[in-house]
């Protein structure tokens, strides 16, 4: 391709729509390695001019959030409210992931020759956007796999206790579960409300639930069934005091919140870029705290296992996806380009007025607290004589609106889950609301 043709492409750009977008990029020769750099490049500069132009502006809508909402690539009219199970990526990731896909394809040398310095700076990045050693860092492939590597890896035997919460993630308890068979530890189950009252309820039940058997607390802190943000950081106070390791399994956490490992406390943490960071599905993080490293076992062993003085030893898996992990790289940029504050703030104020609007509409029950400390972009409900299945239709079939159903019938759990991240504006939300308040009249 000239020099001529690529500068007519990038320009082309200008007015395309998201479908022309998404044909050219999958058009092999159409676009080469430097225009898609460019393209990106251009990207980052729009937004490096809506902060610069709205850098005192805190509202949780308007012209910044609708600027940035158009570098993701939704379908037109597709009002995306359950990034919690899988989220978009935006424009910058999906470039990235089709670029180094391709050097496999066009120079494989590279892919053992320059990506694994590549692979080096994504792993800085990711240690410095959760406030933790590159050290500390492990890439995985979801957080699943993250949490059965600490249950796996720790020595644990008969008797030996783990305590859970009521609100597991199958992914956090199946782990467990599984050592409970297999070496005949003890599982603690530890209820938790729907929502909690607080903090200190929360907290209380964890600490009446320890004995001088139990070696670690497991516990979901983006609770997928309610909403609920566990307060890692006093868990953790009283799990150390004695002598008492904690896990948490934040799927939910990376790019909904402003993730500091050094001030939550916690030993070891796992997590999913593909639902709120708009990374690609299939790459995770695994926090390993320097200190408890020698405390766990690798549980894939390949070469390193035995000779890395890190948690890289955790991380002997051999041949991955690297672009996957690359364009985790540009899921990070994205985001730190916005600024994780702004997006937490943003994420949570729209959560804030959605269920403020919600407990004004009879019969309906919120699961998800209103408390912002232990609250995120995870808002469950229920509502008396409404079957969740038929609001989450409803709300696809008139609006566009994509919700879920979740939770569990026998546990009374069971009800909708509404995601609000920054590309959800509040006209969507309101939306939402005016689709709950008929069908709330409609039962009657």
């Amino acid at each position: 391709m000239t020099a001529f043709n690529q500068t007519g492409i990038i320009g082309s750009f200008k007015g395309f729509s998201r479908r022309d977008f998404v044909k050219y990029l999958f058009a092999g020769s159409a676009l080469s390695l430097s225009a898609l750099k460019k393209l990106n490049a251009s990207i980052y500069q729009s937004i490096t001019s809506l902060n610069q132009k709205y850098i005192e502006d805190e509202s949780p809508d308007g012209v910044y959030w609708e600027a940035l909402s158009k570098h993701f690539l939704f379908k037109d009219g597709l009002i995306m409210m359950n990034n919690g199970t899988v989220g978009p990526m935006p424009k910058p990731v999906f470039n990235s992931l089709m670029r180094y896909f391709r050097v496999q394809v066009t120079n494989p040398f590279d892919v053992y020759n320059f990506i694994p310095r590549k692979k080096g700076e994504v792993r800085a990045k990711l240690a410095q956007f959760i406030n933790a050693s590159p050290d500390e860092v492990v890439i995985t492939r979801n957080t699943t796999e993250g949490m059965n590597f600490v249950a796996n890896g720790l020595d644990m035997k008969e008797g030996d206790e783990v305590l859970l919460s009521t609100m597991e993630h199958p992914g956090g308890t199946h782990p467990w579960r599984l050592k409970e068979k297999r070496y005949g530890i003890t599982i603690k189950m530890v209820p938790i409300g729907l929502p909690p009252k607080g903090v200190d309820e929360i907290v209380s039940a964890f600490q009446k639930a320890i004995s001088p058997r139990t070696k670690i607390i497991s516990i979901s802190h983006t609770v997928y069934i309610s909403g609920l943000i566990a307060p890692l950081k006093e868990l953790s106070q009283i799990a150390h005091e004695k002598g008492v390791l904690v896990l948490a399994d934040s799927a939910h956490g990376i790019g909904m919140l402003n993730l500091d490992m050094k001030e939550l406390g916690i030993d070891f943490f796992a997590t999913s870029p593909y639902k709120w960071l708009g990374a690609p599905t299939g790459v995770g993080l695994l926090y390993v705290r320097k200190e408890v490293q020698d405390k766990l076992w690798p549980t894939i062993a390949s070469s390193g296992w035995d000779t890395s003085a890190n948690a890289r030893k955790f991380e002997t898996l051999g041949q991955r996806a690297d672009a996957l992990t690359l364009a985790l790289g540009e899921a990070l940029d994205f985001q730190n380009a916005i600024g994780k504050e702004r997006i937490e703030r943003r994420i949570k104020t729209l959560a804030g007025y959605l269920k403020r609007e919600l407990g004004k509409i009879p019969g309906i029950r919120l699961h998800t607290s209103q408390d912002p400390y232990i609250s995120g972009g995870l808002t469950a409900f229920s509502v008396e004589g409404v079957e969740p299945k038929k609001i989450v239709n409803y709300m696809r079939e008139k609006y566009n609106i994509v919700v879920r159903t979740i939770g569990n019938k026998e546990k009374g759990t069971y009800g909708v889950r509404v995601s609000t991240h920054i590309y959800v504006f509040l006209k969507h939300v309101d939306m939402f609301l005016e689709g709950m308040r008929h069908l709330v009249r409609r039962k009657k």
